[in-house]
């Protein structure tokens, strides 16, 4: 762990450099070509052809109540966005608008504090838990457009308030709340899930630890910059973990979804999740489900706020495709492996597109 004590470089805040007024990015955050947005969906050739494309949006009302042809039809639609997309926007999920609109508002309002304030909370890539500008620890990385807050909330003996910030003043109070609700909403996917893949409601949720799951939250905040086209908020990555729920930003479009050859910008729905999945149900399904590359743009006009909320399995259980669901069609392509390990795997390298969890695949 010797090498993840400390960044390799002087960390710079992104939201220094936007608000300096420069005409032009510096070159460390100038993406090689290919890896620019400037194509698929971001190109005038390709934009008229996928611009009304959007991930599927899924009623969750459906589930509950008693039309049993309505929560076939919910269950079908899940089944069918976690098989074809990796990715889908629930709505009618339970969770308050205005606990939403306060989630998001107080992160607004704590980038925009003093930095003195904000740099009491800088991070480290041991843990990453705090104020954040980069991701990896590769010395002379081409550096993402984004600064971050990342903190932890399960299990319990790593939620410490004190690395929560203490401003706005309702900050910990909100966040506390927010957080468990949205457990109590994943675990509630993670039923739909299982039930799906031809298994008992609780099966994935006993792989991930039962009620000893890993959960934490990272606040994405995107600045304006005045060079878009040339550099990303996130570079592409499939994430690490089990499944995420984010909420982006009502007003700003930002993510961007790899479909085939093409980049979908996702068209958030008012106070909508956006869930995807993560590398570790691709394990545990053997690639029936799968976790889907995907990236941020960023805006000349305009910042942007979303919080990614983490639902991961217990850090120390050994993850393999379920026995169940492997088959000649479906064969076993991961070996086991701890989210702990795999973890570090990633933090090292920072984000690499899918390679990390391909890059695990047994021969067949």
């Amino acid at each position: 762990m010797n090498n993840l004590q400390d960044w390799p470089e002087p960390i710079v805040r992104v939201q220094s450099l936007s608000e300096s007024c420069l005409g032009k990015i510096p070159d460390r955050y100038i993406k090689p070509p290919i890896q620019r947005p400037t194509s698929s969906s971001s190109s005038a050739s390709a934009a008229s052809d996928i611009d009304d494309v959007n991930i599927p949006i899924i009623d969750l009302g459906g589930l509950y109540g008693n039309n049993d042809t309505l929560r076939a039809s919910t269950l079908e639609e899940i089944s069918m966005a976690c098989r074809d997309w990796g990715f889908f926007q629930v709505v009618n999920h339970g969770i308050k608008p205005e606990l939403l609109d306060r989630a998001r508002e107080i992160w607004r309002e704590f980038f925009y504090l003093p930095m003195e304030v904000k740099q009491k909370y800088a991070n480290s890539p041991k843990t990453y838990e705090g104020y954040g500008s980069r991701l990896g620890v590769q010395k002379g990385a081409i550096l993402d457009w984004s600064d971050y807050y990342f903190l932890h909330y399960l299990p319990l003996p790593l939620k410490d308030f004190n690395k929560w910030p203490s401003l706005p003043s309702d900050c910990r109070e909100v966040i506390d709340e927010y957080g468990k609700q949205v457990v109590e909403l994943c675990g509630r996917l993670m039923k739909v899930m299982s039930i799906n893949l031809g298994l008992g409601e609780l099966r994935l949720q006993d792989e991930f630890g039962g009620e000893n799951i890993g959960a934490c939250l990272r606040v994405n905040f995107y600045p304006k910059c005045p060079q878009p086209e040339l550099t990303l908020g996130l570079s592409s990555h499939s994430d690490p973990g089990g499944m995420t729920l984010l909420l982006a930003d009502d007003n700003v479009a930002g993510l961007q979804v790899r479909r085939g050859n093409d980049w979908i910008t996702v068209k958030p729905a008012p106070h909508a999740f956006i869930v995807n999945i993560g590398d570790q149900i691709q394990v545990l399904s053997s690639a029936i489900y799968k976790s889907v590359e995907h990236r941020v743009i960023v805006n000349s006009a305009k910042q942007r706020v979303s919080l990614a909320f983490f639902y991961n399995p217990k850090s120390d259980i050994p993850l393999e495709p379920l026995k169940e669901l492997v088959t000649p069609e479906t064969p076993s392509l991961y070996p086991a492996m701890t989210f702990d390990e795999y973890r570090l795997f990633i933090r090292t390298r920072g984000p690499q597109g899918k390679a990390q969890v391909e890059s695990l695949k047994s021969p067949v």
